[in-house]
């Protein structure tokens, strides 16, 4: 089965040494792998929310967009290092393939790091499973919460609707 399926690399992180809050995915989809670029697809809602929550240009080329969460002190990643799934779908993950990325590394190298919010259920279930048993209480002051997936399969909020649980990323900033 695995051995049809080709192996999906993640990518570096987009992290500055100033970097406060991490947002994590699971791990790129087709179109975003296809691009080279974290969440490419047209209709994924990530790009379209960072630009009304921090101000970002929509049309603004990748590297601005990258740029721009830096200057907000945000860093991007996904949970996982690689994996095999055919498609774009976290369910569609083969479990026995997963290699997560390196945590206890990331975190130490970047202790200003104070909130990690997860792009939906899936980054967080991933995380939580083969991550922070891992970490264990190495780094306690960190705080998770799960934000609603800001993918297109993920259709249960409208646009709105997730835009509203993604301010969550702006409260209290500058108390970070």
């Amino acid at each position: 089965m695995t051995d049809k399926l080709p192996a999906i690399t993640g990518f570096p992180p987009i992290v500055s040494d100033n970097a406060r809050i991490l947002i994590l995915g699971t791990m790129p989809g087709v179109e975003s792998l296809r691009q080279q670029q974290y969440y490419a697809h047209p209709r994924n809602a990530f790009w379209p929310i960072m630009a009304t929550l921090l101000g970002c240009n929509l049309t603004a080329d990748y590297s601005q967009r990258k740029q721009c969460l830096l200057s907000n002190d945000i860093a991007l990643w996904d949970v996982l290092q690689s994996c095999f799934r055919p498609g774009s779908l976290d369910a569609a993950i083969e479990q026995s393939t997963i290699i997560v990325n390196d945590f206890s590394a990331f975190f130490s190298a970047h202790p200003k790091l104070s909130v990690v919010y997860f792009n939906g259920g899936g980054a967080e279930k991933l995380f939580k499973r083969h991550v922070l048993k891992e970490l264990g209480s190495q780094f306690p002051e960190l705080i998770y919460q799960r934000l609603p997936s800001t993918s297109p399969a993920y259709a249960a909020l409208s646009f709105s609707d997730k835009l509203a649980a993604w301010q969550a990323i702006t409260v209290g900033k500058g108390d970070l």
